[in-house]
């Protein structure tokens, strides 16, 4: 089986690619902008091939499909920052969408039948019509950053592509995933990075955060991959499904939670800078058709992946 991981380098793609080699009988492609193995992904070589190319490049990536000539590709790569999709909205686009449509014109161009697994996002839906609201994947798209309107645009896209000119897309709706490995651009890994380098002596004991009022639902990045495995397996082409936990946490809770793994007494500072601008509800997910049509079902609590991701973050030195 020959497969493709566009941002297989990435925080999803890494645990991804682990997973799918895990499996056997594959053989195993990452394309990134820069072919370049983070130090975590190390224990891969030579199993995976890095491959660089520019996603934007439709002729680019045409000539890597017709060489490596996949039966599936798993497109995670793309532009994540939420926050500073505001200052860079060009960048966001062209990230999301740009590089999303130059694939899907590759793989027409070149005539193959991948099947494809698209990840977008679950800020698709943007904010619920009430703190109770369920959102399955029914409900209206309404992003409310450039982030979040990319992906929208990249998700219908594919809908598109699979009905004509009719490639085998999946489309993957993934919350907030988290766990070791993830930049600590994003809350939950700053926070243990932070907690870890006070541990050390290398902080005073004071934690700097964004907003802890919002509520997120959190699944850890080993069972989101887990997820995108089934739905390449039994997911509908065309379809779409949410990825997520169900449960929403706040993320004063998420640090409590952290903070009381590591016994540590702490000052929390809120800092304007680390503020969205805008700070999205966040509705209870319903991922039931994600269950029901593929058997998933998230195997690690919040306080094993916390705690996996403070590990990883003892193990640095920053």
């Amino acid at each position: 089986m020959r497969i493709v991981v566009t941002g297989g380098t990435g925080f999803a793609g890494g645990w991804l690619a682990e997973a799918l080699l895990a499996r056997g009988g594959v053989e195993l492609f990452s394309l990134s902008r820069r072919a370049v193995r983070p130090p975590e992904s190390a224990d891969m070589a030579p199993q995976m091939s890095l491959l660089a190319c520019d996603l934007c490049d439709s002729d680019a990536v045409e000539a890597v499909l017709r060489d490596i000539r996949p039966q599936q590709i798993y497109h995670l790569a793309g532009y994540a920052q939420v926050g500073k999709s505001f200052d860079e909205p060009d960048v966001a686009w062209s990230g999301n969408l740009t590089a999303t449509r130059a694939l899907y014109e590759a793989a027409v161009r070149w005539g193959g039948r991948p099947r494809i697994l698209f990840a977008g996002s679950g800020l698709v839906y943007g904010d619920p019509d009430g703190p109770d609201q369920s959102q399955d994947e029914g409900c209206l798209l309404r992003p409310n950053s450039p982030y979040a309107a990319s992906k929208a645009a990249a998700d219908l896209l594919s809908y598109q592509t699979a009905v004509n000119p009719g490639l085998d897309i999946v489309r993957a709706r993934p919350f907030n995933h988290i766990g070791p490995r993830q930049s600590s651009q994003f809350a939950v890994a700053n926070f243990a990075r932070q907690a870890a380098a006070i541990e050390r002596g290398e902080l005073p004991p004071v934690l700097e955060t964004g907003n802890l009022g919002s509520r997120r639902d959190m699944t850890d990045v080993r069972d989101t991959v887990a997820a995108y495995v089934l739905l390449m397996q039994k997911g509908r082409s065309g379809e779409a499904y949410n990825v997520g936990s169900g449960q929403n946490v706040a993320m004063q809770t998420v640090l409590d939670r952290l903070l009381a793994l590591t016994g540590l007494k702490v000052e929390v500072r809120q800092r304007a800078e680390l503020m969205r601008v805008v700070d999205q509800a966040v509705a209870r997910v319903d991922a039931s058709k994600l269950r029901r049509e593929t058997g998933w079902a998230p195997k690690f609590s919040l306080d094993q992946t916390l705690l996996d991701t403070l590990d990883y973050w003892r193990s640095r030195q920053e």
